[in-house]
């Protein structure tokens, strides 16, 4: 309704003047019914309305999963669109201001840093994501680690799925990720790992072993300055897209679906637009893996892969290594145990503790005393067991 026939409306109410709506209706071209509703004090249609969101239909949800501590929306987002579509989700965007709208995250106050920039091939930055607890649908709590790699210039990472954080999970992990990106950076830039890196008071020094695994593969190893975590930033950042494992408390099967989440979202944060280069890691990859120095020999690779496996005790309460078999106690009979060679013993681990120690010898069959006489006993009551028992260690001191 225009303007002026408002105007008038007004000054015939205040001056307490009957109107006319018959010739208002003349003059102005509206219905006389019209009129009066607007001078009987009818606003008009409002100019905003509530729309209802497809969202809605998901809003318990959404609140449910933004209550869990540490949660970003972005997490939350890609776990509503991996459970119900992108297509009744809809955007980042719509999604990122409803979670607004409804109040359902405070803004964080963010700390500046120094910004730090690496040549293509120079550096990757490398960080655990410790002691994520996570329930399956039928109740089974994981306990895990992710190892996070990344090379500095494309920001392009790769994530491994691991239950320990041991020297030989350290070279899996990063040779699984050599191996993805398709060669080795120069150096690599970690914190105080305790894995890699020995402390006595203020001193740190990266242990032999590691060095050692450096050289055989071509990098130098960097350690950032301590209480400066901001060195390894790119990294650092990266860990906070693993919160979006958050919503999935409670949502996975098993440990296979598990690991392909984790691929999930692997593969979502190299081909998301990054911040800080204004592309994909996955577009700046392709051309930063062309600096990447070759991997090492198969030989060389397949020396660290072979490296302190897990091996299962069998039921005759040995367990293989190096072509022979070491005993341990029958109370391990069907548990995962680790072996390791140090100082010319064969030492053999349960849950980091050592339940075994043989001295290494050319033997193909090495019971202790002990391990023995406790399976013989288990399996047999006769009286002359014990004999029976010695008679047979002497036979496979016999076996060369």
């Amino acid at each position: 309704m225009k303007n002026t026939l408002k105007t008038q409306l007004e000054i015939i109410k205040m001056n307490e003047i009957k109107p006319n709506f018959s010739s208002l209706e003349r003059e102005y071209g509206y219905d006389r019914r019209t009129i009066k509703k607007y001078y009987e004090g009818y606003a008009g249609k409002s100019k905003t309305r509530e729309r209802r969101s497809k969202l809605d239909s998901y809003r318990e949800e959404i609140e449910e999963k933004m209550q869990i501590k540490g949660v970003t929306i972005t997490g939350v987002y890609q776990y509503i669109v991996k459970k119900y579509g992108f297509e009744k989700v809809g955007c980042y965007c719509n999604f990122y201001h409803y979670v607004k709208k409804h109040e359902y995250v405070r803004a964080k106050k963010e700390k500046g840093h120094p910004r730090y920039e690496t040549a293509a091939g120079k550096q990757a930055q490398i960080d655990w994501k410790e002691d994520i607890r996570l329930k399956s649908r039928n109740g089974e709590e994981y306990n895990f680690n992710v190892f996070n790699y990344k090379l500095g210039n494309s920001r392009y990472c790769h994530y491994v799925y691991k239950q320990n954080r041991r020297r030989e999970d350290v070279y899996e992990s990063l040779i699984e990720s050599f191996i993805e990106c398709g060669g080795v950076p120069e150096e690599i830039l970690c914190d105080n790992m305790s894995s890699i890196v020995d402390i006595d008071g203020k001193t740190r020094k990266i242990n032999e072993k590691f060095r050692q695994f450096a050289k055989d593969f071509g990098f130098e190893i960097k350690l950032c300055k301590p209480r400066h975590s901001y060195t390894k930033g790119k990294v650092e950042s990266n860990n906070k897209f693993l919160d979006w494992l958050k919503p999935y408390d409670g949502e996975f099967g098993d440990e296979a679906e598990l690991i392909d989440i984790i691929k999930l979202i692997n593969r979502t944060v190299n081909t998301q637009v990054c911040q800080g280069t204004g592309v994909t890691p996955m577009l700046l990859f392709q051309e930063e893996k062309e600096y990447l120095k070759p991997l090492p020999s198969e030989q060389i690779i397949q020396y660290y892969l072979e490296l302190d496996k897990p091996v299962q005790v069998q039921s005759d309460s040995l367990v293989h290594y190096s072509k022979k078999k070491y005993s341990v106690s029958p109370e391990y009979i069907g548990k995962w145990v680790f072996i390791k060679e140090e100082s010319g013993f064969v030492n053999i681990y349960y849950q980091e503790k050592v339940i075994a120690s043989h001295m290494k010898t050319d033997k193909k069959i090495n019971y202790r005393e002990e391990d023995y006489m406790a399976l013989m006993r288990a399996s047999s009551s006769s009286e002359k067991i014990d004999d029976y028992a010695k008679e047979n260690l002497k036979m496979f001191d016999r076996l060369l």
